[in-house]
């Protein structure tokens, strides 16, 4: 158990010092088409979505397989979620995500999520062709992620991911992987204060390859004779979006009963820096408020340098605000769940992004 924390804290230790080192270029937007593998920056969850992803800190279940790893060691028993994102609607985008987590042994818990976007037909055209009229093509980008997370006391919990990824189109393809790690840990009396660490995207650098980058010449030597060459193009490789992640929470309780306490009413506040290799920083925050953990609300607000300033100094379609709500039934004698969820965030272009699912909590 101790060897798992020490390792855990190390990877993120170490990233965290690794991404420092590059603070004077972070949030430099010239270096943004450096790094690749862009679909690893994408938040296809709801709930963590609707609060603009500040709650690192709190996160529970298979969601934080996007924000902190560490909270997945909070599974009850099985949990199993389903979600589908219209992204930036109007650009025929759709991202489908499927995944459960499961409790293993008294406090350790491993999950299994699956990503994948569908960005639709798109027409094929050549050099000789630029017309098109040769059919269409379908890019497709997935990524596989596999965890393991653990409690290590009422108050700390660590865990750690490992991500395979894959983009491309029939016949050009870039895979590789990723490890994300990360630490939650809460205090107080009623565990109402959270703070979390995590490391995300640390890999090595990917690299397209395949018969597409290939290119048929007729070439004629000196005796005039001419025959076709094949021309193996190679594309340059690339980074990976390193980013670091560190977040707080903290619960309010807005009624007391007999006991001094109630959680009934709670209003969660949070707030995440989130640390880009190659792109601007951010700065999340957001709130919740929940009822009996059956009825939640939420609302958050994603800024960086510029955001604000107009259009021709944003750099992301993204204009900062978000919101979403939850519905979360009990049944059944073991205290199960069965949870819709769902959250929009505000696009100028297009038509902002439509995230929702269900969940099961068994």
């Amino acid at each position: 158990m101790k060897s798992f924390l020490n390792i855990s804290l190390s990877v993120v230790l170490t990233g965290s010092l690794m991404i420092t080192g590059y603070e004077s270029n972070a949030g430099n937007p010239e270096r943004a088409g450096q790094a690749g593998a862009s679909q690893l920056l994408i938040n296809p969850y709801a709930r963590s979505s609707g609060w603009a992803g500040a709650n690192g800190a709190c996160s529970k279940g298979l969601e934080s397989q996007y924000t902190n790893i560490a909270g997945i060691a909070s599974t009850r028993k099985t949990e199993l979620m389903f979600m589908r994102s219209s992204w930036l609607v109007g650009s025929g985008i759709n991202i489908n995500t499927f995944g459960f987590t499961q409790r293993v042994g008294e406090t350790g818990a491993i999950g299994l999520g699956i990503m994948s976007i569908n960005a639709g037909k798109i027409e094929r055209t050549t050099v000789d062709q630029p017309e098109g009229g040769l059919g269409t093509f379908t890019p497709r980008f997935s990524n596989i992620a596999i965890s393991y997370a653990k409690g290590f006391s009422d108050n700390i919990s660590g865990g750690i991911l490992l991500r395979v990824i894959s983009e491309g189109i029939d016949n050009v393809k870039a895979q590789g992987v990723s490890i994300d790690a990360g630490i939650q840990y809460h205090t107080g009396k009623q565990d109402h204060i959270h703070l979390g660490v995590a490391l995300k995207n640390v890999g090595p650098k990917m690299q397209y390859k395949g018969d597409g980058l290939s290119t048929q010449r007729t070439v004629t030597n000196a005796y005039g004779n001419a025959y076709e060459l094949t021309i193996n193009n190679k594309s340059g490789a690339f980074e990976l979006p390193a980013l670091l992640n560190i977040s707080a929470a903290y619960d309010l309780y807005l009624l007391k009963d007999s006991t001094g306490k109630s959680k009934t009413h709670r209003l969660t506040l949070a707030g995440n820096f989130t640390s880009n290799s190659f792109t601007k920083d951010n700065f999340l925050v957001g709130m919740e408020y929940g009822w009996k953990n059956i009825v939640m609300v939420r609302a958050g607000m994603v800024t960086e340098k510029g955001i604000f300033n107009g259009e021709a100094n944003r750099t992301t379609a993204f204009t900062g605000p978000s919101c979403g709500a939850s519905i979360e039934v009990p049944f059944g004698e073991k205290k199960s769940t069965f949870a819709f969820d769902y959250s929009y965030r505000f696009t100028n272009p297009f038509g902002g992004v439509h995230s929702m699912g269900v969940r099961i909590n068994m």
